[in-house]
C-alpha cells in the first residue's frame, strides 16, 4: 500500500464488512515476521468463512447440550474410539501451539489451530458422532457431549489470541459461570489423554474413507447413494478396529451396510477396491464397475507406491541419516517403508486377480 499511489485499504472498512476477527486472522496467517505480504480480498473472505464455521459448529454443540445434562467429569473408560482420537489430537495440539506461541511463531500456531478446527474437529469428529447424538437412548450420548464441550473449550482458548471477539462470545455462552475467556486457564498437555492406539485406529479408518470417497468421485457416484462396503483383513487388530468403529466408519463412508471379514470369500471380482495398510476395502458398484478403468487406476497407484518405496529406501540406505537422525525419525521412516511394502503387495495381488478376469 502506498499513500502516494492512493491504493491504501482502510481497515475500518474491512472490519465493517467482514469483522475484526476475520481481519486479524488474515493478517496472522501465511505471514512471517519482517516480510511484506500481499493483501487479497479472497483471504479476508476465507477468514470470514472460517469464523462462520466456528460459529455454526458451536451452535450445533450448544443445541445438543441444551437437550441433555452433561457432568463436569467423565470416566475415561467410557470414551468411544472417536472420543479418544479427538482428545489425543487436541492434547497434542495444545502442546504444539504452546511451544509455537512461546517462540513467537504466531503464524504457525494459528495455522495449526485453523487446520484442527476445520478438518479434524468439524469435518471428521462431529460427523463421526452425529449417530450417537441422534440415538438419544444410548449411554454414549453423555460421553460424546462431554467430549464435544471439552474440545470446543480447548480450541476456543487457543484461538482467542487471534480471534478474540467470536471466541469470547461463544465461550461465555458455553460456560455461563465463567467471567471471561481472557482469564480462563490455558490448555495444558494431559497425560490421561494419551490415546496413541485409538488415534492410529481412527487414522486407519480415515484413510479408508478417503479412498472410498476418491472412488465415488471417479465414478460420479453421489454421496446420497448408500453403498455396501466389505473390509477384508487377516490382521486381527485391524479387524477389531473396524468392528469397534463400525458406526463411525459407516457414517463417514455413507454405507448402507459394512461387512468385516478375514478373506475375500463371497466377494466377486467386479468390484472397486481401496488398499490401506493391512486391509482391502471392496465396493460393489453394480453396473458401474469398468474393469479396464479399475486396472488403470491400480496401475497409477502402483506407480505412486514405487516412487514412495524408492524414496524411503534411499533415505534408509543413507548411513548419515541412520547415524545422525533422531531415533524416532528413523523409526517413522521404517514404518512408512513397511506400510508402502504392504500396500504394494495388495495392489499387485488385486491387479493379478483382475487381469485373470479380463
Amino acid at each position: 500500500m502506498s499513500k502516494s499511489m492512493g491504493n491504501g485499504i482502510d481497515p475500518l472498512h474491512v472490519i465493517d464488512q467482514y469483522g475484526a476477527d476475520a481481519l486479524r486472522l488474515t493478517l496472522m496467517t501465511g505471514n512471517t515476521p519482517g516480510n511484506d505480504m500481499r493483501f487479497y480480498w479472497e483471504r479476508i473472505e476465507a477468514s470470514k468463512n472460517f469464523a462462520n464455521k466456528v460459529w455454526n459448529a458451536s451452535r450445533f454443540i450448544l443445541m445438543n447440550l441444551d437437550a441433555a445434562e452433561v457432568s463436569e467429569n467423565v470416566n475415561l473408560a467410557r470414551l468411544t474410539l472417536a472420543d479418544k482420537w479427538i482428545l489425543h489430537k487436541v492434547n497434542t495440539l495444545a502442546a504444539e501451539v504452546t511451544e509455537n506461541m512461546e517462540k513467537f511463531e504466531l503464524g504457525i500456531a494459528v495455522q495449526k489451530i485453523y487446520d484442527f478446527i476445520w478438518e479434524e474437529f468439524c469435518n471428521w469428529y462431529i460427523e463421526m458422532v452425529k449417530p450417537c447424538l441422534y440415538r438419544k437412548t444410548e449411554d454414549t450420548q453423555t460421553v460424546v457431549l462431554w467430549t464435544l464441550k471439552t474440545v470446543l473449550n480447548h480450541v476456543l482458548k487457543m484461538l482467542h489470541p487471534f480471534m478474540p471477539f467470536i471466541t469470547e462470545e461463544i465461550f461465555c455462552t458455553l460456560n455461563p459461570n465463567e467471567e471471561s475467556i481472557m482469564i480462563a486457564p490455558w490448555p495444558k498437555y494431559c497425560l490421561n489423554w494419551e490415546f496413541y492406539q485409538a488415534a492410529a485406529d481412527v487414522e486407519l479408518m480415515k484413510a479408508a474413507v478417503c479412498g472410498i470417497r476418491a472412488v465415488r468421485s471417479e465414478l460420479n457416484v453421489p454421496l446420497s447413494k448408500k453403498i455396501r462396503i466389505y473390509v477384508v483383513s487377516g490382521n486381527r487388530a485391524i479387524f477389531q478396529t473396524f468392528e469397534h468403529g463400525r458406526i463411525f466408519f459407516a457414517t463417514l463412508a455413507k454405507a448402507s451396510e459394512v461387512y468385516i471379514q478375514a478373506d475375500k470369500s463371497g466377494i466377486g471380482d467386479d468390484v472397486m477396491s481401496v488398499m490401506i495398510p493391512g486391509a482391502n476395502i471392496y465396493i460393489p458398484f453394480v453396473k458401474l464397475v469398468d474393469l479396464d478403468k479399475e486396472v488403470k487406476r491400480l496401475i497409477k497407484e502402483k506407480e505412486r507406491l514405487e516412487k514412495e518405496l524408492a524414496r524411503s529406501n534411499k533415505i534408509l540406505g543413507n548411513k548419515y541419516f541412520i547415524s545422525k537422525a533422531p531415533s524416532d525419525k528413523v523409526q517413522e521412516e521404517k514404518k512408512k517403508l513397511n506400510k508402502y511394502t504392504q500396500m504394494m503387495q495388495q495392489v499387485k495381488l488385486r491387479l493379478e486377480q483382475l487381469k485373470n478376469k479380463m
